[in-house]
């Protein structure tokens, strides 16, 4: 595959596990391209013309030639200037490896992360929660996320690649969608009674098991294994994380539990407050979750992956 092959078939996968629906999102798309088309020429030199038709400004082709032909390439949670110089060694002993495949973002893709952000409005309005209340509570947390993001160095992993003349993607948000549609179809078919049943059946998909393996299991940071699951929030996408506010929003409007990759101290605290149960299933195995996904419908097509970088790789069917 060519490396914008890999790219697309990425992008179009995460627009079809959208939590906000394939057709919300294709409307964004729309209206965007309408406001693209009355930029004056100044404005279009410094608008991002890949966001016309990737709604992820997350995910990226950082580096490289895209129609370049890929044979292998590696991936990994975090790919960053150490994990890049590793690449270098593996291919000076004859592994060449044509491609990095980060899935947090790095360079422009991590400096445009707040950007993806919006997307938990709309997610959070699909389950119910006011779409101007969603809008309102994470308006502000896009700034924090936006200030802190802000003084990194967010070139720095890139230029690593570049000066090696190794080709670079990120893909985070398409990724992170797939995993939330997994996990959302997982709870409501298997449909587990208490917060203790959930847990086990995470214990069961591979990326969550080996992580319990090794000592970092799904956890309950709000509520009790006896607690009665109810309805069920995947709150796996969507940048980063939230306002703490979304907990009691969700409370509101009848979800019992949040499934979180991970979760902020403001969020356990709302979620203890709102008797709202709230399971943190794992960080690295839900990415890991998400990008098997995708490098399944890859290796399919050709490609070999290597797996590093905290990527739990398991292929299925």
């Amino acid at each position: 595959m060519k490396i914008r092959e890999i790219y697309d078939l990425a992008i179009a996968s995460g627009i079809a596990a959208d939590p906000r629906g394939e057709e919300a999102v294709r409307k964004e798309l729309a209206k965007l391209n309408k406001t693209y088309d009355k930029l004056d020429d100044d404005e279009k030199e410094f608008f991002d013309v890949e966001s016309l038709t990737n709604p992820y400004a997350d995910s990226r082709i950082l580096f490289g030639d895209q129609d370049r032909e890929i044979k292998k390439l590696i991936c990994g949670v975090d790919m960053e200037s150490g994990e890049i110089a590793v690449v270098a060694m593996l291919n000076s002993r004859g592994v060449n490896i044509d491609l990095i495949w980060s899935h947090h973002p790095e360079g422009g893709a991590l400096a445009a992360l707040p950007e993806v952000m919006k997307l938990q409005s709309g997610a959070l309005a699909a389950a119910g929660v006011l779409a101007n209340v969603a809008e309102g509570l994470l308006d502000q947390r896009i700034k924090e996320v936006d200030k802190s993001i802000g003084v990194v160095n967010h070139f720095r992993s890139v230029d690593s690649a570049r000066l090696l003349g190794i080709p670079m993607i990120c893909i985070h948000t398409p990724a992170d969608n797939l995993v939330t549609q997994y996990m959302t179809n997982l709870m409501r078919n298997e449909a587990p009674d208490t917060i203790g049943d959930l847990i086990k059946l995470l214990k069961e998909v591979p990326e969550y098991r080996f992580s319990a393996i090794n000592h970092n299991p799904p956890r309950i940071v709000s509520g009790t294994k006896d607690r009665t699951v109810g309805k069920v929030f995947v709150d796996f996408t969507g940048g980063t994380s939230g306002p703490k506010e979304f907990m009691e929003k969700l409370s509101d409007a009848g979800i019992s539990t949040v499934l979180c990759m991970h979760a902020t101290d403001g969020m356990v605290d709302v979620a203890k407050d709102m008797n709202l149960n709230l399971v943190i299933a794992g960080h690295m195995a839900s990415d890991s979750l998400g990008l098997n996904l995708l490098l399944d419908q890859v290796e399919k097509r050709g490609v070999e992956v290597v797996a590093g970088s905290g990527l739990i790789r398991h292929r299925r069917d």
